[in-house]
């Protein structure tokens, strides 16, 4: 029998940000990825969660504001995989990963993870703790956009 798991979407999502000189506003939001039947055809949807089981598909959306009077730099965020949550992907071409608790940062292909036995493997997107996007360019004062990942249900 499947265990149910129930989320505190506060305690899913708890970016951090790396530079508190920049009044940046970060909400997050995370939902359950669907495929329903709509006029005769399938149609994916998105719908917040409420209850989730293993193998539920999740999509992570996390916007931003800078809501100061001038540009924000040097702007991280920084986002913990929940602990029931096996990373999947981010379409932001920006992410990069840590499969080591935030020690360590690279594109999940670039990441290696030493087994207990010695031998080393590429990283595998259940091996992912964190999520991080570097923004290369300043965020203009009054302007924000969107970041967001995949993940599935452990």
């Amino acid at each position: 029998m499947m265990k149910r798991l129930v989320f505190a979407l506060a305690a899913l999502l708890s970016p951090a940000l790396a530079h508190a000189a920049n009044d940046v506003a970060l909400t997050s939001a995370v939902f359950v990825e669907k495929t329903v039947l709509a006029n005769g055809q399938q149609k994916i949807v998105l719908e917040e969660p409420s209850l989730v089981v293993p193998g539920d598909k999740l999509v992570f959306v996390l916007n931003y504001r800078n809501r100061g009077a001038t540009p924000a730099t040097d702007f991280v965020v920084t986002n913990p995989m929940p602990g029931a949550v096996a990373f999947q992907s981010s379409p932001d071409q920006a992410a990069v990963v840590s499969i080591d608790g935030g020690r360590s940062w690279g594109t999940l292909s670039s990441l290696k993870v030493k087994e207990s036995d010695g031998t080393v493997r590429g990283a595998r997107p259940e091996d992912v703790t964190h999520v991080r996007w570097t923004f290369a360019k300043a965020i203009p004062a009054g302007q924000g956009g969107k970041l967001s990942f995949r993940g599935v249900v452990r």
